[in-house]
Order: structure tokens, then sequence, then C-alpha cells
């Protein structure tokens, strides 16, 4: 008997313990600060009391039988010879298909309504914002303001947000738990998510797709203000010593890094999200876009192509032909020497 209580009393503490421990903990996801995370809320509470539907009665059952049935209880009703009952088949049948039907309803209508490529509808015009996961910091780019900032992001409150999503590097996951809707973020692809914050505050972002050995301290600030303030805070950005040009820069700003501090970035070049995923798209060349100007080594190139092109035509059919092969083959031997067959990409 002394034993048996002191084990209660021990388990009575653990308990104890543990409510105590629970109490101090929080879940974003059950805090939202937006639209989108209300409604994913409320979808993870209904989604969650419906499997409940089937997980309470089985607990209760449980205790009950065991109870019911313990050596103890002489007036328990033995019955060897049972083996079927129609209402309890009709019981575990019927109503997990029931649950089972809601829930595909429910996902169907959801995955449509939480859509996060779908913009939000708001009487207020939208911001565009283009997020770059690099190792192992955060880009943010405001094209519309011609800045940028690094793990640290800001818009105005009850204002939609457009976030065009890509990586300088492996695969990485965006994600601002309090507004909802997590997206991934992959090399050469840009996705896409819609958010709108309806509560002014500082809520933190973070990856949340391993992507490294820094991937721990990939995490940034989500600054959600006042209309007013948020000009504030892009002067403050307007009035940093640097920028960001592409692609000397951003090369520089692209290598790997642990637990990068803010940094902000008063102007950058022209069409920089592009530049970074069409990078992707040619092999790791960096291309030019109308607004850069090409350098010296690109213009002799071009100038020696037309004096080629030049001589040709003054040469004979034959000569000429013999020309164009071996420049093509000089170029092909050039390409195999300069570019890789394979680029791989490291966290």
């Amino acid at each position: 008997m002394q034993r048996r209580s002191l084990w209660r009393r021990r388990g009575t503490l653990v308990l104890l313990a543990l409510c105590l421990l629970l109490a101090g903990c929080s879940s974003a996801l059950l805090d939202p600060k937006g639209q989108v995370g209300a409604e994913q809320r409320t979808l993870i509470l209904t989604s969650f009391g419906l499997m409940l539907i089937v997980v309470i009665p089985v607990i209760a059952m449980t205790l009950l039988f065991g109870w019911r049935y313990r050596r103890s209880n002489s007036g328990a009703k033995y019955l060897p010879d049972w083996a079927h009952s129609n209402a309890i088949e009709a019981v575990i049948w019927i109503v997990p298909c029931a649950i089972i039907a809601v829930l595909a309803l429910l996902t169907w209508k959801t995955s449509h309504s939480l859509d996060p490529h779908k913009p939000l509808e708001s009487d207020v015009a939208p911001i565009e914002i283009q997020a770059v996961a690099l190792d192992w910091k955060w880009l943010f780019i405001y094209p519309e303001q011609g800045i940028a900032s690094v793990n640290e992001v800001a818009f105005p409150v009850d204002t939609p947000v457009r976030f065009r999503v890509s990586s300088g590097s492996v695969m990485n996951a965006f994600f601002i738990p309090h507004l909802g809707s997590q997206i991934y973020a992959m090399a050469g692809m840009d996705n896409d998510l819609h958010l709108l914050a309806d509560e002014i505050g500082n809520y933190p972002g973070r990856s949340t797709n391993y992507s490294g050995a820094g991937f721990s301290g990939m995490t940034f600030e989500a600054k959600v203000t006042t209309p007013g303030e948020f000009d504030d805070w892009v002067e403050n950005v307007r009035g940093a010593s640097e920028a960001l040009i592409y692609p000397e820069g951003y090369e520089a700003l692209a290598e790997p890094t642990e637990s990068h501090p803010v940094e902000y970035y008063s102007a950058i070049s022209p069409s920089l999200y592009e530049s970074i995923l069409k990078s992707f798209h040619t092999g790791g060349e960096h291309t030019m876009d109308g607004d850069h100007p090409m350098d010296g080594d690109h213009q002799m190139s071009s100038d020696h192509a037309d004096s080629a092109d030049g001589d040709n035509a003054h040469a004979t059919p034959e000569a000429a032909a013999s020309g164009h092969h071996t420049n093509n083959h000089a170029s092909q031997d050039h390409a195999m020497r300069s570019h890789p067959t394979s680029v791989e990409a490291g966290g």
C-alpha cells in the first residue's frame, strides 16, 4: 500500500509539472494575425473536432471495457460464443465513412479558398515583395520602391501583399506562421504567395525546409506597421550606404553565411529578381537585361563576330563554309571546357 501511494504522489507531481511547462508554450498557428491564418486555424480545429468523433468514443470504451471486465467483477457477462453484431458493424463503418466524406468536402472547398496563388480581395491596392532564399538568409526586394533588405521584411497593416518567392541556392520554404500559408522556394522557379496582416506587430518568419549547416539561423522578422510607419521604414532603407548591384554585389551577398545580420540596400539593379531567375535558365551564365550596358569583352566579341561575317561575305562559298565549320567547332570546344555538364548545388 505504501509503494502504491508513493507512485500516485509521483504521478501527480509529474502531471502538475507538465501543466506548468505547457502553460508557457504558444502556438502561432492557433494565434493568427491575418485573414489567411484565421481561415487555416478554423480548418485545423474543424478537422481536429471531426477526428475526435472517433477518438473520444474509442478511448472511453477502452477504459469502460477494462473496468467492466476486470478480474474482480463477478457480474460481467461472459459470452464465449459471441462472434458478430450487425449494429456494431454499422457503427464502425458508417461513422468513419461519414467523417471522411465531410473531410473530403472540406478539403475540396478550402483547397480553392485557401489557394496561396489566389489574390486576396481588398479595397486596398496590394504591394509586391520578392523573396529570395540564400545560404543562409533571406533577401527581400521591393521593386516598386527600388530597395532591398536582408532578414527583415516590412509591409503595412490591412494591405494585401504578393510575395514572389524563389531561391538562389537549394530548395527552402518561406513561412510566417502567424500569417499562414507556407510556400516552397526553388531555384529558377517563380512561386507566389498572397498574405494579409490585420494586426500591427513583429512576427517571426523562417525557412521550414532543411538546407544545410546554417539552417537554424535562417530566420527573419516580418514587421507589420501603419502606412505612415511603412513609409518611414522605406525612407530609412533608402538612407543606407550600400546598393545591391547584379551580378557582383549579389554574388558577394549569396556567399554562405550563418546568422546573418539585418542589412539594407538603398538601391538595386533593375530587374534584379528576374536576373536571378534567368541565371538558372541559362546554365549559370549571367544574363544582361536591356537596362544593363554590355561590358568591353562582350563588345569586342560582337565586333569580332561582325568582322568574321564580313570576311566570309567576300570569300568563296567553299572557303566560307569551311571557316564557318571551323568557328562552330571552336565554339563548341570552348563551351565544353567552360561549362561543366552538370552543376551540383550544395547547402
